[in-house]
């Protein structure tokens, strides 16, 4: 019996060209078509497809109550670390499930979307690998993908790209709750935001989400479990990341960078991991790098099931699209919503919260939840809100937030407050006077 079953061909540790990547990639799927769901989300500029592997024990569909999570590598063609790693994640997972409890029971429970590559033309166009710098970086058009995406602090005049469209879409068409974008040129987890204004603490050199606590911790377990990132040596004297991980603002300002935009306009928390100080390494190097995280990228994954999930339904157990799911104490400045099952997911520290569920139009929902660790369960805690008020009838319909910068409109808002107190004070003093 076990001479009929379709095997992959075995991975080595080598660098693996568009061709053979969508080889092991079709194998894979061949092997494993109940465990595996193999798309396109779209095409590079000179037409490769951006391939994603979908693992999972329901790979073909969204299925409520289990949380999607992503990991995406080669965004700059020439960090070429990433890509190789998860062909191996790949390998290690299928050949785990049915065999290792902790990864089938992760499988089961999870649905883990996997893009070894989303720059092929770049990679493609590294004809000399090099330790710092290539054209390779780029994708067809000259693009700096890691630019390319809209900005919520200022107006980003970049061209959009086909390969920045494409993950754009995948996003607006999955329940996305945690990711990480894997670079090289460096060895850190960056977490969010990039971009900043004095609204975020800037001024101060630190750029703080509503949910830093979170990404400080999400940063810390991968650094934590790398072989030696958490050391928070650098690639050089010149430069150190106590515990191996920094808020994006603190190290370098950018615009247009994908983990601010997942976590605003995608409801998603993606932090960005540098996974090596030489950009494009020899590959007689590959398996350790393997090696040094592949613990790491196992307990990030079973992060996706940190705090609080469940769904939002009308009286008749209907589930109500776009209602507002948030903790309170910490509004998005794009307000989280359900997707079309009614459902929220939402990443929380273990701690008690007050979540607030809000139906536009109806009066609020609050419940206080003490959330526990749950990621060794592989379930966050379930919580539902049920609005009897509210029949299949009346529907929230709401649009996705504008693609503008929001803070940008936050920062004239609150400034614009000021003026209008003064002007009070003013009116207030010259009444007295006239009496």
């Amino acid at each position: 019996i076990l001479c009929l079953v379709p095997t992959a061909a075995a991975l080595d540790f080598k660098y693996h060209h568009t061709e053979e990547l969508e080889a092991y990639l079709k194998g894979v799927h061949a092997a494993n078509p109940s465990l595996t769901h193999l798309h396109s989300i779209g095409r590079s500029v000179e037409g490769r497809d951006l391939w994603v592997l979908v693992l999972g024990r329901f790979p073909t569909h969204h299925k409520i109550g289990i949380p999607e999570f992503k990991y995406v590598a080669n965004m700059h063609g020439d960090e070429t670390v990433g890509r190789e790693i998860l062909l191996h994640l790949i390998d290690f997972l299928v050949t785990s499930y049915g065999r290792d409890p902790v990864i089938t029971r992760l499988l089961n429970n999870t649905r883990i979307h996997i893009m070894p590559t989303m720059n092929p033309d770049g990679f493609e166009a590294t004809k000399v690998p090099d330790c710092y710098y290539t054209r390779g970086r780029y994708n067809r058009n000259g693009e700096d993908l890691n630019r390319n995406f809209p900005d919520a602090f200022e107006n980003n005049s970049a061209s959009i790209q086909p390969e920045t469209r494409a993950v754009m879409d995948w996003i607006k068409n999955e329940t996305f709750v945690l990711s990480a974008n894997l670079h090289g040129g460096a060895l850190v987890a960056s977490y969010t935001f990039d971009n900043g204004n004095p609204v975020t603490g800037s001024l101060n050199g630190y750029s703080r989400s509503p949910d830093d606590d979170v990404f400080i911790h999400l940063a810390k377990t991968y650094s934590s479990n790398h072989a030696s990132m958490y050391k928070g040596t650098g690639c050089d004297n010149r430069q150190t990341f106590p515990e191996g991980i920094t808020n994006g603002y603190s190290w370098y300002q950018l615009e247009g960078g994908m983990q601010d935009y997942n976590y605003v306009w995608g409801q998603c928390f993606e932090i960005t991991l540098e996974l090596s100080c030489c950009k494009y390494p020899p590959a007689d190097q590959l398996e350790k790098f393997w090696r040094d995280n592949k613990v790491a990228l196992i307990e990030y994954i079973k992060q996706v099931h940190l705090g609080v999930k469940g769904q939002v339904t009308d009286k008749n157990g209907n589930p109500i699209p776009n209602a507002i799911v948030e903790a309170k104490g910490r509004p998005h400045v794009c307000p989280y919503r359900t997707n079309e099952q009614g459902e929220y997911f939402l990443l929380l520290l273990p701690g008690t919260y007050v979540i607030n569920a809000t139906v536009p139009g109806f009066r609020s929902m609050l419940k206080t939840v003490e959330i526990p660790d749950n990621t060794g369960n592989f379930s966050a805690l379930k919580q539902d809100f049920s609005f009897p008020e509210v029949s299949d009838q009346i529907r929230s319909r709401v649009t996705s937030c504008p693609k503008t910068p929001l803070y940008q409109e936050l920062t004239r808002a609150s400034s614009a407050v000021k003026p209008t107190a003064h002007i009070l004070v003013l009116m207030t003093i010259m009444l007295v006077i006239f009496k």
